[in-house]
């Protein structure tokens, strides 16, 4: 279903009550094609016949609705207007006005209806948008006067356009729906709104998973829009569980944050003028979970985008959506220093003796200093034992007693020759 198809659904369930504000209630008591939706809608042949210029003159054509029926049926009129091209309509797109033929005094009024516009008229008096309608007597009808024509604004994109007589409370027999196809002067060649997103790449960028997309917008057709286009985007996931979503894009040359408002994203604005002679434009993204991700998984993400003018008619016209995987932060262990192979059991240390001309202070010390063997933890963090430990100090203090208790040996071996000489 297209976003004006969709519109057009909550229009008629009277979502838009600054123009149908009972349309809610008359749409649930609507008669039903085969009770009481048979009026029929005709609209006569408009004069000046010929196409429709902006700014310039207007047609007028006559519009009857006849009931067939055997008792009163209430006509709520519904003027609808589709035209062919991208770009929504603006308040003074359009001129409208309906006037009484035969039919009671009649109020006209022309606005918004989700993109397009609508025109609406009712009894004069009958308070805002006409809450009761007219009532048509069975096998009578009522007829107006529509005046219809182009403002100077209507958009130079946009060109031939439809517009149908219906009811917003259901009245008219689907099949008795008149309508005229309106020619625009100059003609043109009508064309679309483009907007696509392209994923680029998903997965570790340095310490964080990201995904790279690029969002296209490219317009078709001739002619350009008249106002700045906005664009709003969201992120979504299956679940309910918080994804801490961080979304940038490349803005004046460089990656900024985009921050979320309701939800919702506000993207860069298109200029006004954006054509097919602008060519394509492209707007980078990327996206990452933060720290106060819920997510512990790789989850499928889905990026929507909707379109809108600026100003003025900013109902949502043009929509795109891609999904992609994504992944929280994986936090690093640090990495173990590998366990040097060792033996089970202690094994004393040794030490070797030496003459007494070779001993010196420097033995003593450099036995002190001897480390012995380094063990790895279980966190990555290294325990060994060297210079801070009481194993060195014992070791150098026994090499310091054998070497004395030799000196002392040779001392009283020398002293037993003297003696027995």
């Amino acid at each position: 279903m297209s976003v004006r198809t969709a519109a057009a659904v909550a229009v008629v369930a009277g979502v838009v009550t600054t123009l149908l504000p009972l349309s809610a209630t008359a749409a649930s008591a609507a008669p039903t094609v085969g009770d009481h939706a048979l009026l029929r809608t005709e609209m006569g042949t408009p004069v000046p016949s010929g196409p429709l210029t902006r700014g310039g003159a207007t047609e007028t054509f006559d519009l009857t609705v006849k009931n067939p029926t055997g008792k009163p049926v209430t006509y709520k009129p519904w003027m609808l207007l589709h035209p062919t091209g991208p770009s929504p309509l603006q308040h003074d797109a359009v001129v409208f006005k309906v006037d009484a033929v035969d039919a009671p005094a009649t109020t006209s009024s022309f606005g918004q209806q989700d993109g397009e516009r609508q025109g609406l008229f009712y009894p004069a008096g009958s308070g805002p948008n006409g809450a009761h309608g007219f009532d048509i007597p069975a096998n009578g009808k009522m007829t107006w006067k529509v005046t219809l024509g182009l403002g100077a604004n209507y958009p130079t994109n946009d060109g031939d356009f439809t517009f149908t007589a219906d009811s917003y409370n259901n009245s008219v027999d689907p099949s008795a729906k008149d309508s005229h196809v309106f020619k625009v002067d100059p003609q043109i060649k009508t064309g679309a709104l483009k907007t696509s997103f392209k994923q680029i790449s998903s997965g570790m960028d340095g310490q964080e998973q990201r995904a790279y997309l690029d969002l296209t917008y490219e317009a078709t057709g001739d002619g350009s829009f008249d106002s700045a286009l906005a664009s709003t985007l969201s992120l979504t996931h299956p679940g309910e569980e918080k994804a801490d979503f961080r979304l940038q894009a490349v803005i004046d040359g460089r990656w900024q944050d985009l921050k979320a408002k309701d939800s919702r994203y506000t993207l860069p604005r298109i200029p006004k003028g954006f054509g097919a002679a602008s060519g394509s434009r492209t707007l980078p993204l990327r996206v990452s979970l933060g720290k106060d991700t819920k997510l512990k998984k790789k989850t499928t993400i889905t990026m929507s985008v909707e379109v809108s003018l600026a100003k003025g008619n900013t109902w949502p016209f043009n929509s795109a959506s891609v999904k992609f995987p994504l992944a929280p932060i994986v936090e690093t262990e640090p990495t173990p220093t590998p366990t040097p192979s060792t033996t089970t059991g202690k094994t004393p240390p040794t030490t070797t003796v030496q003459p007494a001309a070779a001993t010196s202070s420097a033995a003593v010390v450099a036995a002190g200093n001897t480390d012995t063997t380094t063990t790895g933890s279980a966190t990555g963090s290294l325990a060994h034992t060297g210079a801070g430990s009481g194993t060195g100090l014992y070791a150098g203090l026994a090499a310091a007693l054998v070497t004395l208790g030799a000196a002392v040996a040779w001392l009283g071996a020398r002293r037993r020759r003297g003696l027995s000489a």
